[in-house]
């Protein structure tokens, strides 16, 4: 058998949109992942369906797999003939343990290459509004870890080198260390009125901070709990971030959104609420296989019905297989949203909504399985793919709802609701407490009353269900605000 490939890639420091092409082509074409907790699983969703992924993550408190471990999976994987990807947060080389996994493959001659991330230590306080150098602050820069394989965890560095030569220090989860951090830098020089910042989920839209001094800060991180995952930094240049903070300036930072969604793929609804500073994510992820499909009489129907933006591109991929000539098929389209209706127009088609669909004439609904579900009288049905929920994908959502606070929740169609409610009842989660004091926002008048059916309840409806809508919506309705 033919040995496999390792990709260590660097995921970025949180953000999605920080992973680098590479590292985003290499996640395209996995058949193995292995990742970490601080990677975020939202770029799980890029990788092909039957992708294997394997959860490596640790919490301070408890490892869900040993370095050892995850060298021995990587060697045992490729050697499969896998395709794999070890996914670290922020940049493999910067206290990922690259090193260790490198050396582990090339001991088994197994071939890799190395993919770097930007650096949590560089983009958090660049989302803070603090350039780790500048002209008139700093002109070093250091990445320290603040914890190490010492006895009581403490990091055994040089503390007066560190004081002496380095103007900003960026301390890597280091909260639990931070009063031995404080009373070194102190006791070796650095004066107590130097300022610190703390850093927690930078570059996530819950990105918090908390600002003090060496002398100040252990005591205001305990009264306000902060924990990690969290960059200490500290150094002078932090008095820049009142003048060019701009990532929680952005509108809708803050705001973490749970994301309804009904279809396989990343929506451009969510793409627009992380552009705008949400932290966002969509639930449940689904599977989709194709069907195939007999299209023979499909020339003699008075009208088709396509259920979705997805079945509009399954039945014309079919046509063009089966080589029928599109000019012979003299239906008139219609769509059940507002989606399906550009999805045709898209391919030079005129339609109508449902609503504006007569009663007389044949029949053809196209759409996935689901589409059997409605009972129209003399209609046919032509299914042509296959939705079921993405097993893998259960508990990353779960804990993704876990390290998030969710304070919104999108539903953008009536399908959404139903798809949502099966996907936590595959996780054992109750809609109710999940979504006890969020704001909720229903995208038009059909998906607030489906809403309703399921006994749940809507703070917040769009009368013009589009995204630029919703947007303006939440800019405008503070959380806790009732419609």
């Amino acid at each position: 058998m033919k040995t496999g490939k390792v990709f260590l890639v660097g995921a970025g420091p949180g953000d999605v949109r920080l992973i680098t092409v590479k590292g985003l082509e290499a996640i395209k074409q996995a058949e193995v992942i292995l990742y970490d907790r601080l990677a975020n699983p939202k770029l799980l969703e890029f990788a092909p369906d039957d992708c294997e992924l394997i959860y490596c993550g640790k919490l301070p408190d408890r490892h869900i797999l040993r370095q050892e471990n995850i060298n021995d999976l990587l060697v045992e994987k490729a050697l499969a003939g896998k395709r794999v990807i070890r996914l670290k947060g922020g940049d493999p080389g910067v206290f990922g343990r690259v090193g260790e996994e490198a050396a582990a493959l090339a001991h088994h001659q197994i071939p890799f290459e190395i993919v770097p991330g930007i650096s949590s230590g560089i983009a958090a306080p660049l989302y803070a509004g603090i350039p780790v150098t500048h002209r008139e602050h700093a002109e070093s820069f250091a990445v320290v870890t603040a914890h190490d394989k010492s006895n009581d965890g403490k990091p055994m560095l040089d503390w007066e080198g560190l004081v002496r030569g380095v103007d900003t220090i960026a301390f890597y989860m280091g909260v639990g260390n931070l009063p031995f951090i404080c009373e070194n830098l102190m006791s070796h020089g650095k004066p107590e009125s130097t300022p610190v910042i703390l850093i927690q989920w930078g570059t996530f839209g819950r990105q918090k901070t908390l600002q003090g001094t060496l002398a100040d800060i252990a005591a205001k991180v305990l009264e306000a709990k902060f924990s990690n995952p969290a960059i200490i930094l500290v150094g002078d240049v932090i008095s820049l971030l009142e003048k060019i903070s701009w990532f929680e300036k952005m509108p809708l930072y803050g705001r973490q959104i749970l994301l309804a969604r009904s279809s396989e793929t990343v929506s451009g609804l969510a793409k627009e609420l992380m552009e705008q500073g949400a932290d966002v994510i969509e639930f449940p992820k689904w599977k989709k296989t194709i069907l195939p499909v007999e299209l023979g009489n499909v020339a003699d129907y008075d009208k088709i019905f396509f259920s979705s933006p997805e079945s509009v591109g399954e039945f014309f991929n079919a046509v063009i297989e089966k080589g029928i000539d599109i000019r012979k098929i003299k239906a008139d389209f219609y769509g059940g949203s507002s989606k399906s209706i550009k999805a045709l127009k898209e391919r030079g088609f005129i339609s109508r909504l449902a609503s504006n669909m007569p009663e007389t004439g044949s029949l053809l609904m196209v759409g996935d399985e689901r589409i059997l579900d409605h009972e129209v009288g003399n209609a046919d049905y032509l299914v042509t793919s296959k939705k079921e929920l993405d097993q893998q994908f259960l508990p990353i959502f779960q804990r993704m709802l876990e390290e998030a606070d969710v304070n919104t929740m999108v539903f953008p169609s009536g399908a959404s609701v139903g798809t949502f409610m099966e996907g936590l009842n595959a996780c054992n989660l109750d809609a109710f407490e999940l979504l006890k004091d969020v704001q909720v926002v229903c995208m038009g008048q059909h998906t607030k009353n489906a809403v309703e059916t399921f006994g749940l309840e809507s703070n917040g409806m769009l009368e013009t269900p589009t995204r630029e809508a919703l947007v303006e919506y939440l800019v405008q309705k503070p959380l806790g605000e009732e419609r």
